[in-house]
């Protein structure tokens, strides 16, 4: 950090000050998104994030980084955002088969894809040595899914514990708690996430052949909606999910009653454009209007791969395809 450029921000240079947390802005909204699972909230946080250290850069002392500092700032935004909100319940229209009990996986009904093109070229430090997650794992929607769980000061703790490597004691001193309530924090939150996570064999590596074949049978199989070929690519505990609805469906053996049922309700689907979210592969869906010919995206599909099979089949609504550079209509 440069003290030049510190003094010329406290003096009210804006570009000075952009100069000092530009570096950190992209790395600061992935933290807020797994904080919130929402990437319209996360970009809300990261506004007030920014916002609250402009106007609290005079009382920055520099006794830790200006990354460190604006971490504390962003979990701070997040943490109220969380303990003030209360997320509105969804009324969800009837679906052809009706879905098993929710999970709390499925009670999850705010989470939002993360585009990747976000994820590129960001400045992201390499994690501390406390770290446990790799950053693919931790940007993933099964672990986003799976911190929504946690209460706010686990989800905290957890996040800067074992994904940015933060130690206990730096840890208490960005939340503001003693090392010993850390410390229990995030055994309550570990638990937690372990109990929520289901080891499978790793995914193959983006791009790969055996990526590319197994993702070109999918979007065949999911286009003609070839049940029986679209449950033959899946493991016997996938899941399909469709926030904000509360319907989640797990297994071969549900998933293939609910795409059976599905066959006869839906409209053909005239086109997958390829795109990838948290990591994964997705696609921008689109359907053709009988009336006029148009293609109108109508979805976000996006999937989570383990070994040469698909384990995760999650539909998101069509308000986040401006995000991915996804028009909304095609010729």
């Amino acid at each position: 950090m440069s003290a030049e450029l510190l003094q010329r921000a406290r003096a009210g240079d804006r570009d000075a000050f952009s100069a000092l947390v530009e570096p950190h802005r992209g790395e600061l909204q992935v933290h807020c998104y797994r904080m919130l699972g929402s990437l319209q909230d996360a970009e809300d946080a990261l506004q007030e994030t920014l916002l609250a250290a402009w106007l609290g850069l005079p009382g920055f002392e520099g006794r830790s980084s200006v990354r460190t500092w604006l971490y504390r700032i962003a979990t701070s935004r997040c943490l109220n955002q969380l303990r003030s909100s209360h997320r509105r319940p969804v009324t969800a229209a009837p679906l052809p088969v009706p879905p098993p009990a929710p999970t709390r996986l499925g009670e999850v009904l705010w989470l939002q894809p993360y585009p990747d093109v976000l994820l590129e070229g960001l400045s992201d430090q390499a994690p501390g040595p406390e770290a446990r997650y790799e950053s693919r794992e931790a940007i993933s929607l099964a672990f986003v899914t799976a911190v929504q769980l946690l209460p706010p000061n686990q989800r905290a703790v957890l996040l800067l514990r074992d994904v940015l490597g933060y130690r206990a004691r730096e840890t208490a001193e960005l939340l503001g708690l003693t090392e010993d309530a850390v410390t229990s924090a995030l055994r309550r939150a570990r638990a937690t996430m372990d109990a929520n996570h289901s080891p499978g064999l790793p995914p193959p590596p983006p791009d790969s052949p055996e990526e590319r074949a197994l993702l070109e049978r999918f979007v065949a199989a999911f286009t003609d909606l070839d049940v029986d070929a679209l449950i033959a690519l899946m493991t016997d505990d996938a899941w399909v999910r469709m926030p904000p609805l509360p319907f989640e469906y797990r297994g071969t053996q549900a998933a293939h009653r609910f795409f059976t049922a599905l066959s006869a309700h839906r409209r053909e689907i005239g086109r997958m454009v390829p795109i990838r979210a948290n990591g994964q592969p997705a696609w921008g869906e689109y359907r053709r209007d009988p009336t006029t010919g148009v293609l109108h995206v109508t979805g976000i599909e996006v999937v989570g791969l383990a070994g040469d099979r698909i384990s995760e089949i999650t539909r998101f609504e069509v308000v986040l395809a401006p995000y991915f550079g996804l028009p909304r209509t095609l010729g």
